[in-house]
C-alpha cells in the first residue's frame, strides 16, 4: 500500500531497536512466536502500567519460566528489590543459555527500566532486540548511538532466526555421557587406572574424602551417591522457583535428603563443571559425600552457581550462605509451600 512505512531495525552494538512507527501487528506476532527458550531465545512482555520498580525484572523471570509466589506475605518479597530481581534474572539467563531476548512495546518502558535492561544485557552478553512501536524521534539518549539500519519484514524475520551470540559467561555446559547411572566421569582420569585394592576401597558410594578437595577432584576417586527419585510434579514445582539460591538449595535437599547444615559450607568448588555432581560437608568434615545430580536439578544448581559468580564471590565461598543467614525466612517459607517434598528446615540450622 502506497505511503506505508516499513519498520526499521537499528543496531546499537549488541542491542537492536526495531522502529515500527505504524505499530504493525506483524512485528508483535513475530516477536511472540519467536519465544523458544529451548533454542536460547525468549520474548519478554512488559507488564502494562506496573509501578513496581522491579516489574521488568519480574517480566524477565516470567519469560524464563519462573513464577513468584503470590500474596502480601510472599516468600518472594525480597525479589521486589530491583537489584535482587535483576541478579536472579541474570543468573537464570546464564544458567539456561539464553542468547537472544526480544522485548515488544519497548517504547512504553521508562528511562529507568531501559537502563536496567541494558545493564542486564551487559552482565549476560545476550543479544537484545527492542520493538519501538512509535515514531523514532522518541528514542531516549541511551539508545542514540546508531551502528546500522535494517528495514523490512524479511530482515526482521532473519534477525529472529539468528542463533544469537554465545553467552559471555556460560554457566551450564552440555552434560557429557556418564560411565554409569551413579558414576561421575572426569576426562583423563578413570577409576580403572587405580590399583585394584585402591579401587575397591575408594569406589564405594559416598566414601568420605579430604574435605578441602573440590568435587571434580573427588570425582576422580569415588563414585557419587545415586540421587533419590522424586515425582515429576515435585521437580516441576522446584523448577519454577524464582530465586536461584532457594531453587538450588531445596533441590539438593530433595535429591539427597541431607540435613540443611550440609549446605552451609557448600562451595562453588563443590559443584562439578558439568553440574553432574555436588559434594556436601558433614560436621567437622568427618563425612563429605559426593552426590550425583539428577538431570532435572542441573539447571537449578547451575542457576545457583551463576548467581554466586555474578556477585563476585571467590570459588571457596559458600554458594548458599546468603539464604541460610539473612534470607533464611524465605528459604523456610518456600520449603513449607512444598509439603509433599517433606523438606525439614530446623531453625537451629538457620540464622534468622
Amino acid at each position: 500500500m502506497r505511503g506505508r512505512k516499513e519498520a526499521v531495525a537499528v543496531v546499537y552494538g549488541e542491542v537492536t531497536i526495531v522502529v515500527d512507527e505504524q505499530d504493525d501487528l506483524f512485528y508483535t506476532r513475530a516477536a511472540l512466536q519467536a519465544h523458544r527458550p529451548g533454542e536460547g531465545r525468549i520474548t519478554v512482555q512488559p507488564t502494562p502500567a506496573s509501578s513496581s520498580p522491579a516489574a521488568l525484572a519480574h517480566d524477565m523471570l516470567y519469560a524464563l519460566g519462573k513464577r513468584l509466589a503470590p500474596g502480601p506475605n510472599s516468600p518472594d518479597v525480597w525479589l521486589d528489590s530491583v537489584n535482587a530481581a535483576w541478579l536472579a534474572a541474570a543468573a537464570w539467563g546464564l544458567a539456561t543459555g539464553v542468547r537472544h531476548v526480544v522485548v515488544p512495546r519497548a517504547h512504553l518502558l521508562t528511562l529507568r527500566r531501559i537502563d536496567q535492561i541494558l545493564a542486564w544485557r551487559e552482565s549476560t552478553g545476550t543479544q537484545l532486540t527492542l520493538l519501538w512501536q512509535t515514531p523514532q524521534r522518541g528514542l531516549p539518549p541511551a539508545l542514540a548511538r546508531v551502528k546500522r539500519h535494517i528495514s523490512g519484514r524479511d530482515q526482521f524475520e532473519a534477525l529472529l532466526a539468528e542463533p544469537g551470540p554465545i553467552p559471555a559467561r556460560p554457566s551450564f555446559p552440555p552434560v557429557p555421557p556418564m560411565a554409569g547411572p551413579a558414576t561421575v566421569a572426569v576426562a583423563g582420569q578413570s577409576p580403572a587406572q587405580q590399583p585394584r585394592e585402591t579401587r575397591a576401597a575408594s569406589l564405594r558410594p559416598g566414601r568420605p574424602t579430604h574435605p578441602c578437595s573440590s568435587a571434580t577432584a573427588t570425582a576422580q576417586l569415588v563414585h557419587a551417591v545415586p540421587a533419590l527419585e522424586i515425582a515429576s510434579e515435585e521437580a516441576a514445582a522446584l523448577a519454577v522457583l524464582a530465586h536461584p539460591l532457594i531453587a538450588g538449595a531445596l533441590s539438593v535437599l530433595a535429591f539427597t535428603r541431607a540435613g540443611l547444615g550440609s549446605l552451609r559450607f557448600t562451595r562453588d568448588l563443590d559443584i562439578t563443571g558439568d553440574v553432574c555432581a555436588i559434594k556436601l560437608h558433614g560436621v567437622g568434615h568427618r563425612h563429605c559425600p559426593l552426590h550425583a545430580v539428577p538431570a532435572w536439578a542441573r539447571p537449578l544448581l547451575a542457576g545457583a552457581r551463576a548467581h554466586h559468580r555474578l556477585t563476585a564471590h571467590p570459588p571457596a565461598d559458600g554458594v548458599f550462605a546468603p539464604v541460610m543467614v539473612a534470607e533464611a525466612r524465605h528459604l523456610r517459607a518456600h520449603a513449607g509451600r512444598l509439603p509433599r517434598l517433606d523438606l525439614s528446615l530446623p531453625a537451629s540450622a538457620l540464622v534468622p
